[in-house]
């Protein structure tokens, strides 16, 4: 999947995350988790460490929502995971770091907002909010808006691309 920047540059960042698979097993590790079935969600705290193939998402703390369909424990079905505190998602190469995330399994999309950061061998970018969509394999990366307050940001997405060197041989 190519990560499209948002703006009129419409250059390519980064690839990969178009080829995950959101049907695999979800996998986690934390500190503490509590499980709240009557609201049908589980919160984990501390350290969280999600895994799904070989996409891994970490934070301080996350919401899983799930549906349990057909009324047993053998049905049960991710909708969401909502991240905060220090996110940082990873794949291969590919990294991104934000204050907040979401990734949706009923829309494919992981949405990381908040000091966004992506870096990977093709080049890094920064912005207030990243988009990934899994089956369209677009991305938006998006400045922050004017309505921040914070008047040292630029409301700009920024980066820089890995230019390839030439050959030396003649």
């Amino acid at each position: 999947m190519a990560l499209v920047l948002g703006g009129s540059a419409g250059a390519l960042l980064a690839q990969g995350l178009g080829n995950h698979d959101s049907d695999k097993p979800v996998d986690y590790a934390a500190d503490r988790i509590e499980v709240q079935d009557k609201a049908k969600r589980v919160l984990l705290t501390g350290n969280v460490d999600i895994t799904q193939q070989d996409l891994r998402m970490k934070a301080a703390r996350t919401i899983v929502a799930y549906a349990n369909e057909g009324g047993d424990n053998n049905n049960i079905k991710i909708q969401r995971i909502d991240a905060t505190g220090n996110v940082e998602i990873n794949q291969g190469d590919d990294r991104v770091w934000g204050d907040m995330a979401t990734y949706d399994f009923t829309r494919r999309v992981i949405t990381v907002v908040g000091h966004v950061r992506l870096q990977n061998a093709r080049g890094s970018g920064k912005g207030e909010r990243l988009v990934i969509d899994l089956d369209r394999h677009v991305s938006n990366f998006v400045g922050a808006s004017s309505g921040t307050g914070d008047k040292s940001e630029s409301g700009r997405v920024t980066g820089s691309f890995t230019v390839a060197k030439r050959s030396t041989t003649p």
